[in-house]
């Protein structure tokens, strides 16, 4: 068996082109620029506008349809990418085709005038993006050394943040102009994918790797083996849980200032954003120190601890605290929390992948731990905040519920015994 801590530190292959990563990198936040945007900002703004007497809810029902659909469509499309057999490559196509159907469907959101229309849309858009999403992750065990991996993963893991960040300044620019609110974010990730589908060296599957991919097969991509991958079946549960703490803050952040602090769908978006600056701030911090020291010292575990229990305590005094400067300043811990939580788990996530030839479907159900919480989370903060007292009463109910979330995901990262 490879020795993990002799892998974590020293040379495996050559290391990759700078350009490759910049490439990478670039399309990752162009692609969560296209998909954070609406979840953090411009959807519930959009909710707000068509259904304001029941916003909660149909902002539930636009989240938890297109989430259901990602959490389909990521290992779906991780594994035909990983069969794709096509001269272009086997990850170009899914890259270039999936941003170019998610941007088709933030159309249908920007000019839709009813919470159906919205919610089909949102469902194209999340089922486009996310065949970009599982394919791009797959890129770091195809084409990065492992020994790059931990600084690899916690540049892309900024990228989320700087999107975030990125998302929420074009929100506040272009507020009140919805069309150009969702339809820029689209063409920045039209464009970034492009840009990498031009740099990346990509390869075709070899025919006859794969059997004929069947409803059956399907169905197994779904279900992990605890005995035959005992890591990879714990760290797919810790990534769910802390995913479910990151998002009750990420999905309901507008909401908890319109409520709480008195802000209105026509001035949040501002508001957003500087928490946004501060957030990126503290994730510029954890994701690339934390990737880094990961490296330096072969170690993953530690670091994921550490960075859920940082996101658990911020939840705690965000859920709790009504002065603004105390909420500007934890969301700032929070990104700390968050960018490192970011950048290792990725690189944790590539070390204890079952097959290599499989990596993109299996990565896409690593991604379900991302996906998923974004659905269950407004679920379950629908009936939460819906029997408070007055607008606001119940958002520590809810960040409490995300902070023990966070806080037990991170401490089952203990049990990956084969990661250090």
């Amino acid at each position: 068996m490879t020795d993990v801590r002799t892998t974590a530190v020293a040379p495996d292959r050559p290391d990759a082109p700078a350009r490759l990563i910049a490439a990478m990198a670039f399309a990752q936040l162009g692609i969560y620029v296209a998909v954070l945007t609406p979840v953090v900002v411009t959807l519930s703004i959009r909710v707000a506008q068509i259904a304001p007497d029941n916003r909660n809810s149909a902002l539930s029902s636009v989240l938890s349809v297109g989430a259901l659909l990602a959490l389909i469509g990521n290992p779906f499309f991780g594994a035909m990418s990983d069969r794709t057999t096509s001269r272009f490559g086997r990850r170009r196509p899914w890259l270039i085709g999936g941003i170019l159907v998610g941007a088709l469907g933030l159309l249908v959101v920007a000019t839709g005038g009813s919470v159906l229309v919205l919610t089909a849309g949102w469902a194209l858009a999340q089922l486009g993006i996310n065949a970009s999403l599982s394919t791009i992750t797959a890129l770091i065990p195809d084409q990065i050394p492992q020994h790059q991996r931990g600084r690899v993963s916690g540049i892309l893991g900024l990228m989320t943040s700087v999107a975030i960040l990125v998302g929420t300044g074009l929100a506040a620019l272009l507020s009140g102009k919805t069309f150009l609110m969702f339809m820029v974010p689209a063409l920045i990730g039209v464009v970034s994918v492009a840009l990498l589908v031009t740099v990346v060296k990509d390869r075709p599957a070899q025919k006859g790797t794969f059997g004929r991919y069947t409803l059956k097969e399907f169905g197994r991509t779904f279900y992990i083996n605890p005995r035959r991958h005992p890591d990879f079946a714990w760290n797919v549960l810790s990534r769910f849980m802390v995913w479910m703490g990151i998002a009750s803050l990420t999905s309901y952040q507008a909401y908890l200032l319109i409520d709480r602090f008195g802000y209105t769908t026509d001035n949040v978006a501002g508001a957003v954003l500087i928490a946004t600056v501060l957030t990126t701030a503290g994730m510029l911090i954890g994701s690339t120190f934390g990737g880094w020291l990961s490296d330096r010292t072969g170690k993953r575990r530690p670091f994921v601890f550490v960075a859920g229990a940082v996101v658990a305590v911020s939840l705690l005094i965000i859920g709790f605290t009504d002065n603004f400067g105390i909420f500007l300043a934890t969301a700032a811990l929070f990104g700390l929390g968050e960018g490192l939580y970011l950048a290792v788990d990725l690189a944790l996530a590539t070390d204890v992948l079952p097959n290599p030839d499989d990596a993109a479907k299996d990565m896409g159900v690593m991604n379900i731990a991302n996906a998923l919480p974004q659905s269950l989370v407004p679920i379950i903060a629908a009936p939460i905040l819906a029997i408070g007292a007055g607008p606001g009463s119940n958002y520590g109910a809810l960040f409490l519920f995300g902070a023990v979330m966070a806080l037990v995901g991170s401490v089952l990262v203990h049990f990956i015994r084969g990661a250090r």
